[in-house]
């Protein structure tokens, strides 16, 4: 009378998806309604919106990444935030790279390292023209060997320095020291899940936005990302979290549309400048390369 166990089974299965989804949807709208991290205008190499590192580092990192822009023309800046909320530090961190444009046109040589200091997050942001000599691989080392273990003692001067020394040193062609026995916490951080999350959202975003509209798009987007990363993944939590990235990475446009758009705003200068007294990028692109952390 009740059915046959299998029948029951595949019930609460397909009871379970519908509440996934409902779930998937409401957090999206509530997502929309929430006023994302304005992205700042950048006028210096070393932006610290949280007011931690102390006025001798900033001189000191402005002098050093001034000196490499020189010698090598790469371009690199720093942003230290409070949080990304509600979008995660990946999501982020791309938006202000396809703002700021670091790095010259056609040559895609430059890079960001954000750090969202109450998310505990870090993220090393890397152009196209670049990711051969600072790979996903060589950035998430960065993280785990010279930023967290400084950032977990509260020595953020110290962590912001050693990141971008090592980073610069890389870029110069010099190779890590071998890497010591990774931590079982390294090699299960949760956070490397989000780069390939946020580079399928991109891609999928741009077509849906196109297909169904901003809105609409949005909100397919999102369902459909943060159903295969319940099926690959099987956590609830980080699937809701994936379809919240497809929604707002596709409602801000920052799918293959935006990107095309950043590319295209690449013809509107020729090379980084400091004209006017400030700090500018010179029309540097994009694709998600990098790596991200958590202290």
């Amino acid at each position: 009378m009740g059915g046959s166990p299998w029948r029951r089974s595949a019930t609460r299965g397909w009871f379970a998806q519908l509440l996934l989804w409902l779930a998937l949807f409401g957090m999206s709208l509530a997502a929309a309604a929430q006023d994302v991290l304005a992205v700042p205008a950048l006028s210096a190499r070393i932006t610290d919106q949280t007011q931690t590192l102390s006025q001798d580092t900033l001189v000191q990192l402005d002098t050093k990444l001034r000196a490499f822009e020189a010698r090598k023309g790469v371009q690199l800046a720093v942003l230290m935030v409070r949080s990304t909320a509600p979008e995660p530090i990946e999501q982020y961190a791309l938006r202000v790279a396809e703002q700021w444009k670091l790095g010259r046109q056609r040559v895609d040589d430059g890079a960001l390292l954000l750090v969202a200091k109450e998310d505990r997050a870090v993220r090393i942001e890397v152009g196209y023209g670049i990711e051969g000599a600072l790979s996903d691989v060589l950035a998430h080392r960065i993280i785990d060997e010279q930023i967290k273990p400084r950032f977990r003692s509260g020595d953020f001067d110290g962590g912001i320095t050693a990141g971008v020394e090592q980073m610069m040193r890389v870029i110069d062609g010099e190779e890590l020291p071998a890497p010591r026995g990774r931590s079982r916490e390294s090699s299960n951080d949760p956070g490397q899940i989000w780069p390939v999350v946020i580079v399928v959202a991109a891609a999928l975003g741009g077509v849906l936005r196109r297909m169904f509209g901003r809105v609409g798009g949005a909100v397919i987007a999102g369902g459909v990302l943060g159903g295969l990363t319940w099926f690959v993944a099987g956590a609830v939590t980080t699937a809701a979290l994936a379809g919240l990235a497809g929604f707002a990475v596709t409602l801000l446009g920052l799918g293959m549309g935006g990107l095309m758009g950043g590319m295209s705003g690449r013809h509107r200068g020729s090379g980084w400048s400091e004209g006017d007294g400030g700090f500018r990028g010179g029309g540097g692109g994009f694709g998600g390369g990098g790596a991200s952390g958590r202290w």
